[in-house]
């Protein structure tokens, strides 16, 4: 694949913003991956102090507000990347009971990163754009999921971001085999296996997972579709970005969602694995690619931009 940046003796400097310490290894081993000479920042103010101390020819960054003013006080050329912009940048839809927290969360998306040069918008389902200098790619995704071999052993991965003695309790009256995180404890209880927490431990968990019971964070539930994993959403209540994204998983047919869990509820979800079996079959798995091809597009013609800019200065 053409590659963006010439020799790294003359390679792009590069400034990478994210304010999660995952995704910005992520899109930093992917952009080096490129040639680009890369620093990173993980908030706004060590990006502006970055930028006040040096010269970039771009500022990438996820969804950071401070950065986009920084980098247009400093003239340098700003692509966002991020999964947000969904909500203002394409024609999506919404259910008419969060109309109202769509429009707040739209207005503040659109007050987080305005101007940018470009905008690649992250989403595990199409949409048609409404604005321009907007590219749709699938999720990013770290190297060892694309790179993992998933298998289904035949339990279901259960996680959620604070414990549920209420889930606890529905699961142990489901028939199934269940291996949880989150829930503040470690054993087995029936069918249950409580775990601790472990990166290790949860990424051979998901790997070896038959299905996904989790909130509705987009990292886990994007990179359960990629290894074809359905998934059941929690969306953890009053976060409209949750309640987005699982929404659109039901809607895609990936899965189903419901904001309480009850016996019935999770016993319908593993009712329907084979449905949502058929439909993850055509998920898209090209890994980085378009994001690579995206990037290998867009990168030269802000550069250029730039360097067009400092000559004129």
């Amino acid at each position: 694949m053409k590659r963006a940046s010439i020799s790294k003796a003359g390679a792009a400097h590069l400034l990478l913003v994210d304010d999660n310490q995952n995704g910005l290894l992520a899109r930093k081993s992917l952009l080096e991956e490129q040639d680009f000479v890369i620093t990173t920042a993980t908030n706004g103010e060590d990006a502006f102090e970055a930028l006040s101390k040096g010269k970039f020819d771009l500022v990438i960054t996820d969804f950071e507000p401070l950065t986009c003013r920084a980098a247009r006080r400093t003239r340098t050329p700003l692509l966002s990347i991020d999964n947000q912009h969904m909500m203002t940048n394409a024609e999506v839809k919404t259910p008419r009971e969060f109309r109202k927290d769509a429009a707040a969360a739209k207005l503040v998306t659109r007050m987080m990163t305005p101007g940018a040069a470009e905008y690649v918008v992250t989403s595990f389902f199409e949409a048609e754009i409404k604005k321009k200098n907007t590219t749709i790619v699938p999720p990013i995704l770290r190297r060892k999921i694309v790179e993992a071999s998933a298998a289904n052993e035949g339990h279901i991965l259960v996680y959620v971001t604070s414990p549920s003695p209420v889930l606890a309790e529905v699961l142990r009256n489901v028939r199934g085999e269940f291996r949880a995180y989150g829930f503040g404890r470690a054993g087995r209880e029936g069918n249950v296996e409580f775990k601790k927490p472990s990166l290790d431990g949860f990424a051979e968990d998901l790997l070896r997972s038959r299905a996904v019971i989790a909130n509705a964070g987009f990292s886990l539930l994007t990179e359960s579709l990629y290894l074809r994993k359905p998934f059941l959403a929690i969306p953890v209540k009053h976060q409209f970005e949750q309640m987005f994204n699982a929404y659109w998983l039901a809607k895609a047919g990936y899965g189903t969602y419901w904001e309480d869990l009850n016996k019935e509820r999770v016993e319908s979800f593993l009712y329907n694995l084979p449905e949502y079996d058929e439909r993850l079959s055509s998920y898209p798995r090209d890994g980085n690619q378009r994001l690579f091809a995206t990037l290998d597009r867009i990168v030269p013609k802000l550069l250029g931009s730039q360097r067009r800019t400092r000559g004129q200065g």
